[in-house]
């Protein structure tokens, strides 16, 4: 009985629009070996690593990992990147993530469009405002969708207002499935109810997908107990419980957003996107920023 192979390749090329990095390849790596690509740069290792962790499609051949097409097997494959060393300027894309066995839903803003709070405060209807909120968020997560894609990560926009024409109607197993495929999912307009933030809109839908943590992304390194752009004397809080976020008001999430993760028992880390390296540094477990969790006291080991 022939050895249980890990992954194999048949006459595989792989190529980048006119460039082709992998010409007719056969591989064969058997089950539970330690098995090394060796060769010059430029080579093409790298990119034979990327089709078996199903980033890039094959232009001739077949590859199969653990008997089946690379895409199907998401949940049993991991790419690390390669580097000497890990280092904080390395930045990590969302396919990275993805590749790394890490199922990522997004949930997107409006902001930058349109605010449903502002425009009620200048005299408009509080639920006309926040439905057209709403309908910002799904702007950007069709900019946003478009962009992953290019990179060539599969990415899904699910709607909790029904636009079937741009977007996929939010349903909880649908998305739930989408993530199982190794597919980025992005949540747009919000909870599809007026007078709810979007940061209630991510505690539900982790809640919902059974997310492991909340990652709220901001331009500071954590949680303040001011603000650090307008009060220098304000100290940074590495870890916050959910009682104390919402007795001191620390602006983490709004209250309804905190005490539904508290009621799920899902810690936030409250991060700065702007930083390289972040999203990588908390994937990996170190930590980063400030955590928002049932217990405040610091990490043990």
């Amino acid at each position: 009985m022939p050895p249980q192979l890990a992954a194999s390749g048949t006459g595989v090329v792989l190529a980048y629009g006119p460039n082709v990095a992998v010409d007719r390849s056969d591989f064969a790596i058997p089950a539970g070996a330690l098995t090394a690509v060796i060769g010059p740069n430029g080579s093409g290792k790298s990119t034979l690593l990327h089709a078996l962790a199903g980033l890039l499609a094959p232009r001739q051949g077949e590859i199969t990992v653990l008997g089946r097409p690379p895409g199907e097997v998401h949940d049993r494959v991991a790419y690390v990147l390669q580097a000497t060393r890990l280092n904080e300027v390395m930045p990590v894309t969302v396919g990275e993530v993805v590749a790394m066995g890490v199922q990522l839903a997004v949930v997107i803003g409006g902001g930058n469009i349109f605010r449903g709070i502002a425009a009620s405060a200048g005299g408009m209807d509080r639920a006309t405002g926040d439905y057209m909120g709403m309908l910002a968020t799904v702007i950007n997560a069709l900019a946003f969708q478009d962009a992953v894609e290019k990179a060539g990560v599969p990415t899904r926009v699910l709607s909790a207002i029904e636009m079937r024409a741009v977007a996929e109607p939010y349903i909880r197993r649908r998305a739930i499935r989408h993530l199982e495929k190794g597919r980025v999912v992005v949540f747009a307009a919000g909870t599809g109810n007026p007078f709810f933030t979007t940061d209630t809109a991510g505690a539900l839908r982790a809640g919902e997908i059974g997310a492991e943590v909340i990652l709220k992304a901001t331009t500071v390194d954590g949680i303040y107990t001011a603000d650090p752009k307008k009060d220098p004397a304000a100290v940074r809080l590495p870890r916050v419980s959910y009682i104390e976020a919402l007795n001191r008001g620390l602006h983490v999430m709004d209250t309804t957003a905190i005490s539904l993760c508290m009621d799920n028992k899902l810690p936030i880390v409250v991060f700065d996107l702007t930083r390289r390296g972040n999203i990588r540094r908390i994937v990996l477990g170190e930590a980063v920023g400030s955590t928002v969790s049932g217990d405040a006291s610091a990490p043990k080991g």
